[in-house]
């Protein structure tokens, strides 16, 4: 056993991949840069080829935590049935669930990690970016925190809009905008953290559902179970890497959106679907 894996982690940190190396190698480097370092993680694999195993073993060798890689066999878009996986795989008490495409910052697990709280989760942001300039971030880049800095992507061509205040916005303005904003704060995918209890005590995701919803719903239920939701999108902060889409479809939209439709009207806390069968 080496020293990454002597003692249980405070943080537990889920990321989600499908067949996308060359966006996880970056992911997986931006948590090497990390400033709190008390973590591991868990790269909840929905059916990738060899590379990916590949790429998670080359990374362990060259990144300062432990990394568990979570597989299963290729069955379409079975993101719920990984994460679930993944999220009983987890040592720590406390889980922080991004995607294998959004980089983060280097406070991004110390935001985290300084704001949990007994009966509340955090939702956190993202500041999506081109394809042109998702590709031209190298691990430098990353380590250097070029690709949070605003200047910089201007400098690439990012157009200035109020968004890109995610990645400006420090101190009171953050904590300001993180009060304003319009946005609900939802459990997102991308970027969101709680409590492994409270997560199996409304049995994780649903999955029955595929691509469309499946993150927001849990957040529903743990919702209706009395937990709260902190909205910190403008602190906790992580570039989103382009991609394509294709596993949405109109029917796995329409599927979700009558199983959220059910949860919330009956106010529903436990899924059927979930860790426990």
């Amino acid at each position: 056993m080496n020293q990454k894996e002597m003692e249980s982690p405070k943080i537990s940190v889920i990321v989600s991949t499908y067949n996308a190396e060359e966006w996880l190698k970056k992911v997986l480097w931006g948590f090497n840069c990390q400033i709190f370092k008390d973590f591991e993680v868990v790269v909840a694999d929905d059916g990738s080829g060899p590379k990916t195993k590949e790429l998670v073993e080359e990374m362990s060798k060259r990144v300062f935590y432990n990394i568990i890689h979570v597989w299963q066999e290729d069955d379409g878009f079975q993101k719920s049935r990984i994460l679930n996986k993944a999220v009983e795989a987890c040592n720590a008490d406390y889980i922080i669930m991004t995607d294998g495409d959004c980089i983060p910052r280097e406070d991004f697990v110390e935001v985290h990690y300084i704001n949990k709280e007994p009966g509340y989760f955090i939702s956190g942001g993202y500041y999506m970016l081109p394809m042109n300039i998702s590709k031209m971030i190298t691990l430098e880049d990353i380590e250097n925190q070029h690709c949070f800095n605003i200047h910089w992507l201007k400098e690439k061509g990012i157009p200035k809009t109020f968004k890109n205040n995610k990645l400006t916005a420090n101190g009171i303005v953050s904590k300001l905008l993180n009060t304003f904003t319009p946005t609900n704060a939802s459990w997102n995918g991308h970027n969101s953290s709680g409590w492994k209890k409270d997560i199996l005590n409304v049995n994780g995701f649903d999955e029955r559902m595929q691509y469309g919803g499946q993150d927001r719903e849990l957040g529903e239920r743990l919702f209706n179970f009395g937990i709260k939701s902190k909205q910190l999108r403008y602190s906790a902060v992580c570039v989103h890497l382009d991609h394509k889409r294709g596993y949405k479809t109109p029917e796995s939209i329409a599927k979700n959106q009558a199983i959220r439709k059910e949860t919330k009207s009956n106010k529903m806390v436990w899924t059927h679907y979930g860790i426990t069968k």
